[in-house]
């Protein structure tokens, strides 16, 4: 058995001084015990949960900020990425997802969403191993040490009106019958650190017909993800030829419930917003990735006076920082209203207090791993802060978190545990260096003409 201690231990419920935890042989807490005072100036949060990635974007932040259109938009950004897809093999999807976990990890992500659509060659003929992708990022998050949700994604149409995929999309496609395959190989592997779910790409990918069949073959606890109403094209697109808008059309087509996860939603009805809050079901809002795409803002305001769950991802990883995502989804509010403080409730008057226990509220039941609360059989995925960094001095409870999320730009956190297993220390991943050279050799070859 170990033990995590803490000066300062933040739960849901609020701080506990000189509080931490008893941690089982396979890094579940057996309970939250009061420690001894320790004279630590240790202040431990939980890991937050990434909600939704598409690693192999990661190798490309940055390189579509040069103007290809004069209207540029989400769909011109499409065609780069469709571009740098193309080159990805599984060795180079693994160093770079490698990568991209190790930052996620010094972050204080202890738990990602993968939204995995790169399953084949680039002519859209499987590999000899069908899994080898899937396999890649499965190897990657072990060598990081992040707990990983992998979601395979169902793509099988160009558009509403179900025309085929197109050249550069063949990679991403299945029928039915190899998608569910696919699902069932993946899920041998299944543990502590790995939970498979299903990924709908989204409506206009997934012919209604075949959006049904897969949801009737799958376990009735498998989390379900889609990317839904991100674009205002795709909701133009849905009700011309659904005669409904994309949540809409979900809510009345599924049993949509707690396990689904619904990722953007960004346009949205007050009826729409009022039905995602009713069924359970998560909004994974992704920021900066919205902000970087130009796709809107949010309802946050709305969604939480109507008690709706949802949590953050970094999607395209413009950004790889649980801090940015929360900080940018209170300014875009702000800007949108011209009034400060918006995700706050009565019983909460904490903007990053409120933001961080919707986050911890999400975690499980979209990811599928029990993160979060600190909570007795929760995991113990934990977050150190730099009590040593000058935007944290004079620390007092009821600032804590507010500072760390809104007081400037240096990273401030210190030590990162996943299962109580130190993975990262004084700021860094503990084998930071190593992944760095392999991710310096897969970029030279992804960068080569």
């Amino acid at each position: 058995m170990k033990t995590l201690d803490a000066a300062m231990l933040w739960t849901p419920e609020g701080w506990r001084s000189d509080a931490g935890f008893d941690i089982d042989d396979h890094g579940r807490i057996r309970a939250r015990v009061a420690a001894e005072p320790t004279g630590s100036s240790s202040w431990v949060v939980p890991g937050v949960a990434n909600l939704h990635s598409h690693a192999f974007q990661r190798a490309m932040a940055g390189m579509a900020e040069r103007q290809t259109n004069a209207a540029d938009s989400f769909w011109t950004w499409r065609e780069t990425m469709y571009r740098f897809a193309a080159r990805f093999t599984p060795e180079l999807l693994q160093a770079v997802a490698t990568q991209l976990y190790a930052e996620m990890l010094e972050a204080g992500y202890t738990t990602v969403c993968e939204f995995h659509y790169l399953h084949h060659a680039p002519d859209g003929r499987a590999y000899d191993d069908p899994a080898a992708m899937s396999r890649a990022l499965i190897a990657a998050a072990r060598e990081a040490g992040i707990r990983l949700t992998l979601l395979p994604v169902l793509y099988m149409t160009g558009g509403f009106d179900g025309r085929a995929l197109g050249e550069r999309q063949r990679r991403f496609g299945h029928d039915l019958d190899a998608y569910l395959r696919l699902i069932d190989t993946l899920c041998e592997d299944a543990g502590p650190m790995l939970h498979v779910g299903c990924a709908l790409h989204s409506l206009r990918a997934v012919p209604p017909d075949a959006m049904r069949a897969v949801l009737d073959a799958l376990p009735p606890s498998m989390p379900v993800h889609i990317h839904i109403a991100e674009q205002v094209g795709e909701v133009q697109d849905c009700l011309a030829l659904r005669n409904a808008r994309p949540v809409e059309w979900l809510l009345a087509n599924a049993d949509v419930d707690a396990r689904w996860t619904l990722v953007h939603a960004t346009h949205l009805t007050p009826a729409e917003t009022q039905g995602i809050a009713r069924s359970g079901a998560t909004v994974a809002i992704c920021p900066t990735t919205e902000a970087n795409l130009g796709d809107g803002l949010f309802p946050l305001r709305d969604y939480l006076d109507a008690g709706g769950r949802w949590g953050i991802g970094s999607d395209s990883h413009i950004s790889v920082s649980p801090v940015e995502e929360l900080r940018w989804l209170e300014y875009g509010q702000r800007l949108a209203t011209r009034h400060r403080n918006i995700a706050v409730r009565a019983d909460s008057p904490s903007v990053g207090e409120t933001l961080l226990r919707d986050v911890a509220r999400s975690a499980r039941h979209s990811s599928g791993h029990a993160i979060g609360a600190f909570a007795p059989d929760e995991y113990a995925d934990a977050v150190v802060l730099d009590t040593d960094a000058p935007a944290l001095f004079g620390l007092a409870p009821e600032d804590a978190i507010d500072r760390w999320i809104f007081s400037g730009n240096r990273p401030l956190v210190r030590d990162v545990y996943v299962g109580g297993r130190r993975v990262a220390e004084g700021g860094q991943h503990r084998q930071r260096g190593e992944i760095a050279l392999r991710y310096r050799a897969a970029m030279a070859e992804l960068m080569r003409d």
